[in-house]
C-alpha cells in the first residue's frame, strides 16, 4: 500500500504541477498588474481594518488562522530539505514562489469572498463554493470538499502532531502519550467553540510564535551580519548555475526551491481559501489583499529566516542525488529539524534543540488547529448541498479527528504524511484549473476595488452592479450612493 500511495505521489507532484502553480502565478502575476507590488502598503493597513461580527471573523483573525497553517514544520523541515536536495539555490526559487504566490493567493482568497454564503449563522465559503456557483459543476464540488475533508481531519495533522510530541521527548522527555492527550483535550477546548474560538486562538498564538522564532533568527543574523552579503551572494549564483559549486544542480534547485516554496505558502492548492472567506469585509479585494500579505510573511519572511539561519551557520549538508555530498558541513546528519537546530545551537549552545522543540510545538499546533476548521467547512459544505441538518456529523468529525491526533502523537506519521501529500497535490491539480477559469470575475472585483479607492471612497462591493453572476451573498449587501453613482 505504501509503495503504492508513493507512485501516485511521484504522479501528482510531477513537474507539471510544479510548472502549474509557478505559470499560474505569474499569470495572475501579470493579469492583476503586479498587485502584490501595488498594494503593498495596503495589504498592511487592511489587515488591522476589519472587526468581528456574529457571523464573521476579523481580516487579522483570518490572516492569524490562515499564517497558523501556513507556517508549521514544513517552515523549519522543508527549508532545510530544499537546502540539502537543491543547494542554496533553492531559496532563490522559494523567494520567486512567494512572489508569485501572492498573486495567486490574492485571486482565490477574493474569489472564495465573492462566492460565499451565510450557513447556520456563520460564513463558510472557499473551493468549493465557488466550483458550484461560478462554474455551476457540483458534483466536482462535492468531490473537493470530500478531499478537504478527510485530508485535513484524517490525514495531515498526523505528522504535525508527532513532530510535537517527538520534539518534546527528545529536548524534555515528555513521554509521548502524555502529549497525545494534552493535545487531544486542549484541541477539544478550542474546536468545540467553533470558528469563533478557533479564530481567536490563532489571534494570540501565531503573532507570539511567528515574533519569537524571527527574533531569535535576526540574533543569529546580526551576530554574523559581515556574512549576509555573501550569503545572499551564493543563494543567487547557485540558483541561476553559476556558482563553481552548487551550480550543476540549477535543476534541483528550482525543483525543490518551488515544491518546498508552494507546499509552505498553500497557495494554489484551495486549502487556505476556507478562512479568509468567514472574514468580515466590505469588498472581497480587501480579504484578498490581506492573504496575499499572509503569502509574504510566510514564505519571504518566516521560509527566509529559516534559510539564513541554516546557511550562515553552516549547519546544512547539499546531498543532490547519488555519490559524495556537495557540501558536508554536519557529517551524518539527516535532512531535517537538525539543520536549523545547529544553527540555534552556534549562538546559543546547548539551547538548539529547547528552543527548536517551542517553536515546532507553536508553529505545528496552529497548523492543525487550522486543518479541522478546514475540514469543518468541507463537512458544512456537504451537508449544504445534500440538504442534511443533523449535528452529529461534526461531532463524529471531530472525535475522528481528536483519535488521529493522539494516534499520530505516538507512532510513526510517514505513511499518513505521504497521505496528505497526496491529497494536497490533487486539491491543487483541480483548485489551479479552477482559479484559472475564474480569473474574468476576480479581476472585475479588482478593478471595482481601486476605482472606489481611487475615487476616496471606502469600497463596497455590489455583486449586480459588478456584473458577477452567482454571488448571491452580495446581492444583499447594496453599495452606497456616491459607490453607485460612481459605477455608473
Amino acid at each position: 500500500m505504501e509503495d503504492f500511495v508513493s507512485w501516485l505521489n511521484g504522479l501528482v507532484w510531477s513537474p507539471i504541477l510544479v510548472v502549474m502553480l509557478l505559470g499560474a502565478g505569474l499569470f495572475f502575476t501579470v493579469s492583476t498588474r503586479f498587485v502584490q507590488l501595488r498594494h503593498a502598503l495596503e495589504m498592511v493597513r487592511l489587515t488591522f481594518e476589519s472587526k468581528s461580527s456574529a457571523s464573521g471573523i476579523s481580516s487579522f483573525q483570518s490572516l492569524a488562522l490562515s499564517l497558523g497553517d501556513k507556517i508549521g514544520v514544513g517552515n523549519i523541515a522543508g527549508v532545510a530539505t530544499a537546502i540539502a536536495y537543491g543547494g542554496p539555490g533553492a531559496v532563490f526559487w522559494m523567494w520567486v514562489t512567494g512572489f508569485l504566490g501572492m498573486a495567486t493567493s490574492f485571486i482565490e482568497t477574493t474569489l472564495a469572498q465573492v462566492y460565499k454564503s451565510k450557513q447556520d449563522g456563520e460564513y463558510r465559503g472557499g473551493t468549493p463554493y465557488y466550483i458550484e456557483k461560478a462554474l455551476k459543476l457540483r458534483p466536482l464540488a462535492i468531490i473537493f470538499a470530500v478531499m478537504t475533508m478527510i485530508t485535513g481531519a484524517f490525514l495531515l495533522p498526523n505528522v504535525q502532531v508527532n513532530a510535537i510530541s517527538a520534539s518534546l521527548n527528545a529536548a524534555f522527555s515528555v513521554n509521548t502519550h502524555v502529549t497525545g492527550l494534552a493535545l487531544m483535550v486542549v484541541l477539544a477546548l478550542i474546536i468545540f467553540g467553533g470558528i469563533k474560538r478557533i479564530a481567536r486562538t490563532a489571534e494570540y498564538v501565531v503573532p507570539f510564535m511567528a515574533a519569537g522564532y524571527i527574533l531569535v533568527g535576526l540574533m543569529i543574523m546580526v551576530v554574523n551580519a559581515g556574512e549576509i552579503p555573501g550569503l545572499i551572494s551564493l543563494i543567487i549564483s547557485s540558483a541561476f548555475g553559476t556558482n563553481a559549486t552548487f551550480g550543476g544542480i540549477i535543476g534541483a534547485a528550482i525543483a525543490w526551491g518551488v515544491k518546498r516554496g508552494a507546499f509552505s505558502n498553500g497557495a494554489g492548492f484551495g486549502s487556505e481559501t476556507y478562512a479568509p472567506a468567514a472574514a468580515e469585509v466590505s469588498h472581497p479585494a480587501k480579504q484578498g489583499l490581506v492573504q496575499s500579505f499572509a503569502t509574504f510573511i510566510d514564505t519571504l519572511v518566516v521560509c527566509s529566516i529559516t534559510a539564513f539561519m541554516i546557511l550562515i551557520a553552516k549547519s546544512y549538508n547539499v546531498i543532490p542525488g547519488p555519490g559524495a555530498p556537495l557540501a558536508n558541513y554536519l557529517d551524518g546528519v539527516e535532512p531535517g529539524p537538525l539543520y536549523t537546530q545547529a544553527a540555534i545551537d552556534s549562538i546559543l549552545p546547548g539551547w538548539g534543540s529547547q528552543i527548536l522543540s517551542i517553536a515546532i510545538l507553536f508553529f505545528a499546533f496552529t497548523s492543525v488547529m487550522f486543518y479541522m476548521y478546514m475540514a469543518d467547512t468541507g463537512l458544512a459544505y456537504i451537508k449544504r448541498s445534500f440538504g442534511i441538518t443533523w449535528k452529529w456529523p461534526n461531532i463524529v468529525l471531530k472525535l475522528g479527528f481528536l483519535a488521529f491526533v493522539y494516534l499520530g502523537s505516538v507512532t510513526s506519521a510517514s505513511f499518513a504524511w505521504s497521505l496528505g501529500d497526496l491529497g494536497y497535490g490533487a486539491m491543487a491539480w483541480i483548485n489551479v484549473v479552477v482559479i484559472v477559469l475564474l480569473t474574468k470575475p476576480a479581476l472585475k472585483v479588482l478593478r471595482d476595488y481601486e476605482k472606489q479607492r481611487t475615487a476616496g471612497l471606502d469600497p463596497v462591493f455590489d455583486s449586480a452592479a459588478a456584473k458577477i453572476d452567482g454571488a448571491d451573498f452580495w446581492t444583499a449587501k447594496p453599495a452606497s450612493k456616491p459607490v453607485d453613482e460612481l459605477r455608473r
